[in-house]
């Protein structure tokens, strides 16, 4: 038996309990994982509460998508790994089929990457989803070429952090959008060119100011919602609106009639895009791996929780306190 978060209802972070749950033997493509760290997303606050983009098939249920640890065993056929390899899991599969919020879990060969030397598994369980969404946004989809201008809002998260990362990495300039000026200092010294405080400046007039009236080749969105609207007018012709999020919970208007039907593109995005198609994968495990191995990038978390106060993680992302990501360690006896 281990250790598993899960929610017998839908709701606020008070419903996450502690099970005692029999994680199973690992099955053809599977391996079992002594799980020692976990990222914490919004996705599964979204989940937990029913507002994800797939629903819980069943209660109870757990949650979780993103975590680091060890091989305990592996499943027939399983010849990629081996017990005793410290492995990342990354974001690839449904909640309901592969919850991570526990002391040892099952995950799917196909969403494993060796841990790199020098990598801790807190490290471990913190640079892949950011990183990837940022490289995925970027290069695989948008194209982003060295001078183009990225802007991005919810810039503190772990994504934001590490767009900011990339941009500089692909040459390219990031502008970050912060909704007060607490974060602002933090984020110029994350590499940020330009700092824009929403709740002080004109979104648009600051980004057109900032490019000489160009625009943004692309501006990434967590947020959505009714605020399109503004972004859309930052973006420069044949430039990209991404969205990679819906933390507004907003119906989201497309934009384009709205100004004059200008010469923009705007789709939604999700890190599975990257995870789930193994050429993508392998070309961004690589660029990431790099970044890494350089400096360029590297995990930047915000606080550390044990398993045991999962709720008080949980009240702490949604708090929109956090500067990078959210860490939950797993201890063992």
């Amino acid at each position: 038996m281990a250790k598993t978060v899960r929610f017998h209802e839908l709701g606020e972070p008070e419903v996450l309990r502690l099970d005692e749950v029999d994680p199973g033997e690992p099955g053809p493509g599977e391996v079992l994982l002594r799980v020692d760290a976990i990222g914490v997303n919004r996705a599964e606050v979204l989940f937990r509460r029913g507002q994800y983009i797939e629903p819980a098939r069943r209660l109870p249920s757990g949650l979780g998508a993103e975590a680091s640890g060890v091989v305990e065993a592996v499943g027939p056929g399983v010849t990629e790994y081996s017990p005793g390899q410290a492995v990342s899991v990354l974001p690839a599969f449904s909640q309901n089929d592969y919850p991570m919020y526990a002391e040892r879990a099952l995950a799917p060969v196909s969403a494993l990457l060796p841990r790199p030397d020098g990598l801790d598994a807190v490290a471990g369980a913190a640079v892949w989803m950011p990183y990837l969404t940022a490289y995925g946004a970027m290069v695989e989809v948008a194209g982003v070429r060295p001078g183009d201008v990225v802007v991005l809002n919810a810039a503190s998260s772990s994504v934001g952090l590490a767009a900011v990362h990339t941009a500089n990495r692909l040459g390219a300039t990031p502008v970050a959008i912060t909704r007060t000026r607490a974060k602002r200092e933090r984020l110029l010294a994350e590499g940020a060119a330009e700092v824009i405080v929403a709740a002080e400046q004109d979104v648009p007039a600051r980004v057109l100011a900032v490019t000489g009236g160009r625009g943004a080749e692309l501006v990434l969105d967590a947020v959505a919602g009714s605020g399109v609207l503004e972004l859309a007018r930052v973006i420069a012709p044949g430039g990209t609106l991404l969205l990679w999020g819906a933390q507004s919970g907003e119906p989201t208007p497309y934009p384009g009639f709205d100004l004059g039907m200008p010469a923009l593109n705007m789709r939604s995005y999700t890190v599975h895009e990257i995870t789930r198609d193994a050429v993508r994968l392998r070309r961004a495990s690589a660029f990431v791996t790099s970044g890494l191995r350089t400096g360029a990038f590297r995990p930047v978390v915000d606080r550390l929780f044990p398993l045991e106060r999962i709720v008080d993680a949980h009240r702490h992302m949604e708090s929109n306190t956090q500067v990078g990501k959210i860490v939950v360690t797993v201890g063992h006896d």
